[in-house]
């Protein structure tokens, strides 16, 4: 076999997965869901930049799955917020709903299922990040719900949705956002009692190009007040955060 780096690799296994989608039995058991029309879920993960470069038909990418799964998960989120909140007027139903079905929390929970590696981008998109980007991931998220609801039926969607993302929308109503951002509140916690500087440190990275681990330390004012690792240098940043807002007891696990 030729000797390709990490990164030659992982093209060639993005192009062999594009004609078989080998490898796609991991996500399906992320998902706890089994295709049985596995072609919807490779649509699902097929971005326009991949189309669009190997002149697929308009129709071969996943935005026609994306407008689907969008209007979806609001109808389920509705759904299951006006079921469990009986007593909350529709203003903050709206609010809570804006909170959970946004770009930051659908690219969150495609950072969970780890859709982003499972991803067909153009090069362009490959380049410059694009496994990474919170639109791309988003628009992933919502595309796998349509296509899993054309795979099934309401009934179904809604349960693997409320099976995998139920905590995350009572989190969601008790933090307010299903995303919580613990850079920004550790920040204004700090802000409180110092003036110290803030500084988030890669002190080791693990694994291939396609599939590193970042582990990140906090340090305010020259000491390790936090620890964390993430799939990217952000959600390392986030858990670093997270861990020294437990410690300050800002937060509860």
């Amino acid at each position: 076999m030729p000797n390709y780096s990490s990164k030659k690799l992982e093209v060639i296994i993005v192009k062999e997965n594009n004609k078989g989608f080998k490898g796609l039995d991991s996500l399906e058991e992320i998902l706890h869901y089994k295709f049985k029309d596995i072609k919807l879920l490779k649509k699902a993960l097929t971005h326009s930049s991949y189309a669009n470069e190997n002149k697929l038909k308009v129709t071969d990418n996943n935005e026609r799955l994306e407008f689907l799964g969008d209007t979806i998960i609001s109808l389920i989120v509705s759904q299951y917020l006006y079921k469990k909140y009986p007593n909350y007027p529709e203003g903050e139903l709206t609010k809570i709903r804006a909170k959970v079905v946004c770009e930051s929390s659908l690219a969150f929970a495609a950072h969970k299922m780890e859709l982003g590696k499972y991803l067909l981008l153009g090069k362009g998109e490959e380049s410059t990040g694009g496994r990474e980007r919170e639109s791309i991931l988003a628009d992933a998220t919502e595309a796998l719900v349509g296509a899993i609801y054309m795979d099934s039926d309401f009934e179904a969607v809604n349960k693997l949705l409320l099976k995998n993302f139920e905590a995350d929308i009572v989190h969601a109503v008790a933090k307010g956002a299903l995303f919580i951002d613990y850079k920004t509140e550790l920040q204004e916690n700090l802000q409180k009692i110092t003036r110290g500087k803030i500084e988030y440190k890669v002190v080791k990275e693990e694994g291939p190009d396609h599939n590193k681990i970042f582990y990140m330390d906090l340090i305010v004012d020259d000491k390790i007040v936090g620890t964390g690792t993430g799939r990217s240098k952000k959600e390392a940043e986030q858990m670093a955060a997270k861990e020294a807002l437990l410690v300050m007891g800002e937060i509860n696990e």
